[in-house]
């Protein structure tokens, strides 16, 4: 079938994209779902920095690749073999999808799906091949999904179905945003009630974070962000202090302003002085953790001494460090219950055809979660 998605072709072009169009919104052939895969009919995607990284080169992907990995959509046609998803199904994308047969998909780690791993930095679906062509070629997919677009051909293992009645854009946040920062928190740091946090960067993924850290019941949550609107919104989902970075010329500055270390240092920014102030709150014996994905060559200098006479932990949270097709039921049952208000990180919508100027947004640092309305 033909149909239109927004495809990347060169890495690296300088911002502001609306003005250097490095990603273009083509007419392209879209194949019939093969085997154990589904074609979806995407309805909202969002707009995650993990696109970004890959637009301005941070994160090299195969070129050329048709972008997006957050979305929700409807099921309109299924491959053979696929008996757990059906035509009509509501669906959310994740953008690793679990063969459930390694190893570390058979001890809960589906995250970390070696088959997953290999066909997302290949360009591939899970099953092997690409579904997307040009009159130039093939097309890569972005990590199973390439959901800017009207339509995806994605595995079935790439999708959660969801229960109708939520909207297409609440749903979207589910896919990566939540899946990342409340399952950071709830899988990698394991925070319990009484414990404190704190969350550098106020992004879609931060504050997902914030409001599973305040579910947990901890009784410190620090927010450091520098954009004054998304403080603001920190401090009434339940933070009880948010720092501008700006304002603060060192660590002893940080820590006061902070009111003190915290057992937990959450990264979400991907970038290294974001690290940096998530490891430096984090007190002796506590764990830092992160989920940002700077650019390969990044690196953090640490004593190996201090992580033996301080008992640090650092660790690194990818999906939220669960299992999606649990989670993110459970999270959408606590949203709907009150208690998880995701809808409160709602951002701007574009079209498809805006997509460039999307991602002006989102680099801006002033967006919460915004996304590409389809329909």
């Amino acid at each position: 079938m033909k149909m239109r998605a927004a495809v990347l072709r060169q890495m690296g072009l300088p911002a502001p994209y609306a003005l250097s169009r490095p990603v273009q919104v083509e007419e392209v052939q879209l194949d019939a779902p093969g085997a154990g895969e589904v074609l979806l009919k995407i309805r909202v995607a969002g707009l995650c920095h993990s696109d970004l990284s890959v637009i301005n080169g941070d994160r090299p992907r195969v070129m050329p690749l048709a972008l997006g990995h957050e979305s929700s959509g409807e099921v309109v046609e299924v491959g053979a073999g696929v008996k757990d998803l059906r035509v009509g199904d509501h669906v959310v994308t994740v953008f690793v999808p679990s063969c459930g047969g390694c190893g570390p998909c058979m001890s809960g780690r589906p995250a970390l799906c070696e088959p997953g791993a290999q066909a997302n930095t290949q360009g591939l679906l899970l099953g092997g091949g690409r579904r997307l062509h040009t009159e130039g070629g093939e097309l890569n997919h972005h990590l199973g999904v390439s959901c800017f677009a009207e339509y995806a051909v994605v595995s079935s293992r790439s999708c959660v179905k969801v229960a109708e009645g939520l909207s297409h854009r609440e749903a979207a946040l589910f896919g990566c945003a939540v899946l990342t920062g409340a399952g950071a928190v709830i899988h990698r740091a394991r925070l319990k009630a009484g414990d404190s946090i704190a969350i550098v960067g106020l992004g879609g993924v931060g504050l997902s974070a914030l409001l599973a850290a305040v579910v947990a019941g901890a009784r410190r949550v620090v927010a450091v962000e520098p954009d004054e609107r998304k403080r603001t919104l920190a401090l009434s989902l339940g933070a009880t202090r948010a720092i501008d970075p700006r304002a603060v010329k060192d660590k002893a500055q940080l820590l006061a302003a902070a009111e003190g270390p915290v057992d937990v240092g959450y990264d979400t920014a991907g970038v290294l002085a974001a690290f940096e102030s998530a490891h430096a709150l984090t007190r002796r014996g506590g764990m830092t953790i992160t989920s940002g994905l700077p650019h390969p060559q990044t690196t953090f200098a640490l004593p190996i001494s201090q992580l033996v006479g301080e008992e640090r932990e650092i660790r690194g949270s990818y999906l939220g460090s669960g299992v999606p097709a649990v989670d993110i039921p459970r999270y959408i049952d606590l949203y709907r219950a009150g208690r998880l208000p995701v809808d409160r990180l709602l951002g701007e919508a574009f079209t498809l055809d805006q997509v460039n100027e999307g991602f002006d947004h989102l680099a801006s640092g002033a967006g919460l979660r915004d996304c590409i309305v389809m329909d």
